[in-house]
């Protein structure tokens, strides 16, 4: 089985999950691995779909028998990680997993499968960039868009660790890079 891993991370408002979105629809035999999280699902959020919903004692009880390849505890009983079952499930499919995940989660997973998996760092033009993007969602409040940056300038600091950084400049430019290299990859050892 030559299935590959895909990990795209970033600092939030880098414009990854649109990167990944654009990547699932081209002709990569992507598939999209589904991370878990203890919190509760959101508007129209549905288990399974974006995300799978554990409630926090599930979720630590699967970190105890060992069934994530990563996870991180955001704060106090908020969870994300990565199932093992998720991207077993993916690559016995026939398919090459796409995660789009966190800065840490995505070194992580990078030493555990090598070879087999392309990590990516997309990165903004500049914190200042980063911040527009942020305010110009009207997603978050002052409070939350200080300390996404915040959480960015930290993020920014593991990019050397990833086998490509892009910078999301244009984000048409970006995805194409992103294409390109991800072809390139999957072309390796097929």
């Amino acid at each position: 089985m030559n299935n590959k891993l895909i990990i795209l991370s970033a600092p939030s408002g880098s414009g990854k999950s649109t990167i990944a979105n654009y990547l699932l629809k081209q002709d990569l035999n992507l598939k999209f691995s589904i991370s878990a999280t203890s919190r509760k699902p959101r508007g129209t959020e549905k288990d399974g779909v974006e995300y799978y919903f554990l409630s926090p004692e599930e979720f630590k009880e699967r970190i105890a028998k060992g069934e994530f390849l990563e996870y991180e505890e955001v704060y106090k009983d908020h969870f994300y990680g990565t199932l093992k079952s998720e991207i077993d499930r993916i690559l016995n499919e026939g398919y090459n997993a796409v995660l789009d995940i966190d800065v840490v989660g995505g070194c992580n997973i990078k030493k555990l499968f090598g070879e087999k998996a392309l990590s990516i760092f997309i990165q903004p033009p500049s914190i200042e960039e980063l911040r527009n993007r942020l305010e110009q969602r009207s997603t978050d409040s002052p409070e939350i868009i200080e300390k996404r940056i915040e959480k960015a300038e930290f993020e920014l600091g593991f990019a050397q660790q990833f086998d490509k950084i892009i910078v999301n400049n244009n984000l048409e430019t970006a995805q194409k890079e992103s294409l390109q290299t991800i072809k390139n990859f999957i072309k390796q050892n097929d």
